[in-house]
């Protein structure tokens, strides 16, 4: 079982057409590096859409976006960044969670 956002690349012109669900997202540049990494909670005033919309004003370099929607939106944040850590990348993150476990994913 992967730990990674397992739905494909999406270019950044459909953020239009996302759901209002809560979830988390990953942005990513042409090759599929990810950027940025966040979530859309019970305050995101339009869910993923506004979530990712916003991300995007940041990372300008961003080409593509990944979500997944998921109720345990913060648990699920605090995995993916976790994975991303583990296998030694840093991308940008949309909020230090206030306490992270340890995590040693095989193939992350």
């Amino acid at each position: 079982m992967s730990l990674a956002i397992g739905n494909a690349w999406q270019p950044v012109g459909g953020v239009a057409e996302l759901p209002g669900h809560m979830g988390v997202f990953e942005l990513g540049d042409s090759q599929g590096g990810v950027l940025y990494v966040g979530f859309a909670g019970g305050r995101s005033r339009y869910g993923l859409r506004s979530a990712i919309a916003e991300a995007l004003l940041s990372c300008t370099d961003a080409e593509q976006f990944r979500f997944e929607v998921n109720t345990a939106y913060l648990t699920r944040y605090q995995e993916l960044v976790m994975v991303h850590r583990a296998a030694g990348r840093d991308p940008a993150i949309s909020q230090t969670p206030t306490t992270f476990g340890k995590l040693t994913p095989k193939g992350a």
